[in-house]
């Protein structure tokens, strides 16, 4: 029994290779990051011990690890994996990365006039072309610590106040809304989707400063797995034969072994128990200069 909050038919790719390889089936139940979260908490607090291995985004992995809910694998795979997938504890552990990026609508803005810092987004011509997703504070904060607090705060109450930002709950919505042309300059698009519609010929492309910014997503065994045997096969392949699934999905994965131009570029990388222990701080910012000041 498999948890996550990736895509429908991203998810298929891996589940249809794994039980072509292994003969094991998986029964997936997919939602958003917090009801993955939610799920496993509350059925495990009831006592109901369903689901064998959880797939989703990294401070959700980490509260699970707080929780006492999952339970180191030692995989040989581990070791053919970037440093930053390593926790210390490594009862999760990070299989892919999702790169914030900006996203364009290609027929609506030109190459050339993309910005090159994010001062460059209080020019006059952004008004009214800017959007945004409406739960990265995560994002926020690793982008407020790279410009410093008081000058990184200032300069995005400058931004929404000058131009104004159309906060989209969503990051496949708000990668949509850019193919569509409704959002033409979209600031935290996941680059995994963004690419995955270029390449289907969408009016899109993608971008970042440096460093981007990027969040872990990681995968973990339950401590009280129905399945353990067979959760354990699919926790290796995770990092083993999905690495190269994961990328020719246009996903950013997070062995060594996979060479791309992605895990190459400089990267920032949200830290999961920063977010956890300073989330009332980050989130009331971000809703507070963003959220509510956007429409």
């Amino acid at each position: 029994m498999f948890y996550t909050s990736a895509p429908v038919d991203d998810v298929a790719v891996l589940t249809e290779a794994f039980d072509k390889k292994y003969g094991v089936k998986v029964k997936v139940w997919r939602a958003g990051s917090e009801k993955v979260l939610q799920r496993a908490v509350t059925e495990a607090r009831a006592g109901r011990f369903d689901v064998d291995i959880i797939d989703t985004n990294g401070p959700e992995m980490e509260s699970l690890h707080r929780e006492k809910l999952l339970v180191e694998v030692k995989s040989p795979h581990v070791a053919d994996l970037i440093p930053q997938a390593i926790l210390p504890h490594r009862e999760w552990i990070g299989s892919r990365l999702n790169i914030f990026a900006f996203g364009y609508n290609t027929k609506l803005v030109k190459k050339e006039e993309l910005p090159k810092s994010y001062e460059d987004l209080l020019n006059p011509k952004w008004k009214g072309k800017l959007g945004i997703e409406a739960e990265d504070f995560d994002w926020f904060s690793g982008v407020i610590g790279e410009l410093g607090e008081a000058k990184g705060l200032k300069l995005f109450r400058d931004i929404v106040a000058a131009n104004g930002v159309s906060v989209r709950k969503g990051h496949t919505l708000l990668t949509n809304l850019v193919v569509s042309g409704e959002v033409p300059l979209a600031l935290t698009v996941y680059n995994y989707k963004a690419e995955q519609l270029k390449n289907k010929g969408a009016p899109i492309d993608w971008f970042t400063f440096v460093p981007a910014i990027a969040r872990p997503n990681g995968t973990g065994m339950l401590r009280r797995a129905p399945h353990p045997h067979a959760a354990v096969l699919f926790f290796d392949f995770m990092l083993s034969d999905a690495q190269d699934l994961l990328l020719k999905r246009d996903f950013v994965p997070t062995s060594k072994r996979i060479k791309t131009t992605l895990n190459q570029m400089p990267i920032k990388f949200v830290d999961s128990k920063v977010i956890l222990d300073e989330e009332a701080k980050w989130n009331k910012l971000y809703q507070d200069i963003i959220v509510k000041q956007g429409k």
